[in-house]
């Protein structure tokens, strides 16, 4: 499961189990069952409170991954940027896709 954005809302109400909204809900079925849950926080600054929610996400089972662009690749448009973030959310998550350039082994074609 992919959660793009996760508020600070959802992401709290994820790290405590508190289930009182279709997202938290399935999120709390997806951990139950041991399956990945992938959160995209989107809120910048953070406070201390923000990111000991993230560590209690993490310690229940959760990926953070917030939306930060990997330049390695050269994109060279915002939907390169774009694609090569929900790219590596589907790879993590273990969906094969052509959406980014991995690093290691490939070549971006002028």
């Amino acid at each position: 499961m992919i959660v793009a954005p996760c508020s600070i809302k959802t992401l709290s109400a994820i790290a405590n189990s508190f289930a009182s909204d279709l997202i938290s809900r399935a999120a709390d079925v997806q951990l139950k069952e041991g399956r990945p849950v992938l959160l995209m926080v989107r809120e910048t600054p953070l406070h201390l409170g923000h990111i000991e929610l993230m560590a209690q996400a993490a310690r229940i089972g959760c990926v953070i991954f917030p939306p930060a662009p990997a330049f390695y690749s050269r994109p060279k448009t915002l939907d390169d940027i774009v694609n090569g973030t929900v790219g590596r959310m589907l790879a993590r998550i273990g969906f094969d896709n052509e959406l980014y350039y991995r690093w290691l082994g490939m070549k971006r074609e002028a």
